[in-house]
């Protein structure tokens, strides 16, 4: 039987091209930002053993990590279907959190059953700078929800994001994260060896461009 590891799900991301590495030919962010990584975890929805390997990952990570946890919140949109299939495999309710309320029904933000006082885990796909994951936690602490903590996919594992959550006081486990890919990466050929510093010099501050001009 498959066991999830950092290097298994990271290993799952590469092969599907969830992840895709590229620092000779840069992605530009929306801000602009030039970036030698592409992460579209979605594609692990079309993927069925890689989608067991990160739905096992999660419940996994909720049981060890969050162990009282009472409901699964997906992200809207890309953490719902995993917050729905790791919920189900865990007996568990779930729901999900919408970037802002809806402006027609009942004028819902949260989809979904929650109580005050439920002792809630958030289920997101990926964790870049941190805010659109802490807008979810404030909006279920909003209505009463106990954050016990985010469950993740795939972190860059960003300074800006580690001060962000640490300042909210709410802890993140994800199952693989940028230094694992790259150390992946680099093992399997997928990019140079020389290119590994380059890409920590990118993780380490995305706003210096200086990685691009490296030689490899």
């Amino acid at each position: 039987m498959r066991e999830y590891t950092k290097e298994r799900i990271a290993e799952d991301l590469l092969s599907i091209g969830a992840v895709i590495l590229r620092p000779d030919e840069p992605f530009t962010w929306a801000s602009g930002i030039k970036s030698p990584i592409y992460c579209d975890n979605r594609l692990t929805l079309s993927a069925p053993e890689v989608r067991t390997d990160v739905e096992k990952g999660l419940a996994e990570t909720v049981r060890t990590e969050f162990p009282e946890a009472e409901v699964l919140m997906g992200t809207s949109t890309a953490g719902i279907a995993h917050a729905a299939i790791t919920a189900h495999m865990m007996g568990l309710p779930m729901g999900y959190v919408r970037g802002s309320a809806k402006d027609h029904g009942r004028q819902n933000q949260i989809e979904g059953r929650l109580e005050p006082g439920q002792k809630v885990v958030v289920i997101e796909d990926l964790i870049s700078t941190g805010g659109s994951v802490l807008d979810v936690v404030e909006a279920l602490r909003e209505a009463g929800a106990e954050v016990l903590g985010i469950a993740s996919i795939f972190t860059y594992n960003m300074k800006k994001s580690a001060e962000r959550l640490g300042a909210a006081e709410v802890r993140n486990v994800s199952l693989t994260d940028f230094d694992c890919m790259v150390d992946v990466a680099a093992k399997k050929g997928v990019i140079r060896p020389d290119d590994v510093e380059r890409l920590i010099r990118f993780r380490n501050n995305p706003s210096d461009e200086s990685w691009i001009g490296m030689k490899a």
